[in-house]
């Protein structure tokens, strides 16, 4: 009897981020391989260097996203989660 077992690896995960920007009515969705800590820690250290700060941040594909702190409304930091990479069973 052959049995077929599930080979799944898994990847680097993503994070989905939603930032609202004041007085626009769309909001940037973007997927960043950063876990949702550093995320939050880039932000807090860009409010931290005042009004005039630039919240940076990087896209799974290497796009970087620059937007000035003070026009930021929200952030939605989305769960963490892996992809999964493989076979399943037949």
């Amino acid at each position: 009897m052959w049995h077929r077992y599930i080979s799944v690896a898994l990847t680097g995960g993503t994070v989905e981020i939603k930032i609202g920007i004041q007085h626009v009515n769309r909001e940037i969705v973007l997927e960043s391989t950063e876990s949702a800590a550093d995320v939050e820690k880039e932000l807090l250290s860009s409010i931290g260097a005042g009004g005039d700060g630039v919240f940076t941040i990087t896209d799974e594909r290497g796009r970087k996203v620059l937007i000035p702190v003070g026009k930021i409304a929200y952030i939605d930091l989305g769960e963490e989660n892996a992809r999964h990479v493989g076979f399943g069973a037949v």
